[in-house]
């Protein structure tokens, strides 16, 4: 509570607007926190989803490659290696939540096999390459989600400490201001009121006085 302001109608008119515009404000951000932890919720769940995807890709993946080298020999399959032609591209995007900026990754892929003749040569290749494309755009999406996670992690607990201290501080001391400001003008007028009674009566005695002479 803020003693030092004096009581006066226009202050006291002035601390109501601020605790109405503080009231307001805790408000708007409690409806921004619940907003927000409602999406990184959401987001959790998702990334818990893609982060099993994507060991289960990996897996696959790395399983395919196994199997292709058992079939056509590590050496072989090293030499067709370099045939690959593909190339990767990573687009970022962004999106919005309550002001929040959160980043899009799409992972593309360009170049169409065969790559390389099928003589001597095992489908198993194919089938890893196709795996290992799955788990590049599956950890793509995994590194979308992680950055979200963090980026709205953050401006919950910022919302939370500003949610707090109006809660908690700005709006009890303005509050607590404004009834010390009622209770300074209410008392300050009726001393005004009881002194222009006493004014008036002591008037009215003289003046009766003089009635009398």
């Amino acid at each position: 509570m803020n003693t030092s302001i004096a009581p006066t109608r226009s202050n006291l008119m002035r601390v109501k607007d601020e605790l109405s515009f503080a009231r307001l404000g805790y408000e708007l951000l409690d409806q921004k926190r619940t907003i927000l932890v409602s999406e990184l919720l959401t987001l959790v769940d998702q990334a818990v989803d893609y982060q099993n995807r994507v060991e289960s890709s990996l897996k696959d993946a790395q399983k395919a490659l196994q199997d292709a080298i058992m079939h056509m020999g590590r050496l072989r399959l090293g030499n067709l290696a370099g045939a690959v032609g593909i190339t990767s591209d990573i687009e970022l995007g962004r999106r919005k939540v309550m002001g929040v900026e959160l980043p899009i990754v799409n992972t593309a892929f360009t170049g169409e096999g065969p790559f390389f003749s099928p003589e001597g040569t095992s489908m198993l290749s194919e089938v890893a390459i196709d795996k290992y494309q799955e788990a590049l755009r599956l950890m793509g999406q995994m590194a979308q989600l992680k950055v979200s996670i963090m980026r709205l992690s953050r401006e919950v607990k910022k919302t939370i400490r500003k949610v707090n201290a109006l809660e908690k501080l700005v709006i009890p001391d303005k509050e607590e201001t404004v009834r010390y400001l009622v209770g300074r003008i209410e008392e300050s007028e009726r001393e005004s009121f009881i002194l222009l009674k006493s004014v008036k009566d002591r008037l009215e005695r003289s003046e009766q006085g003089e009635d009398a002479k």
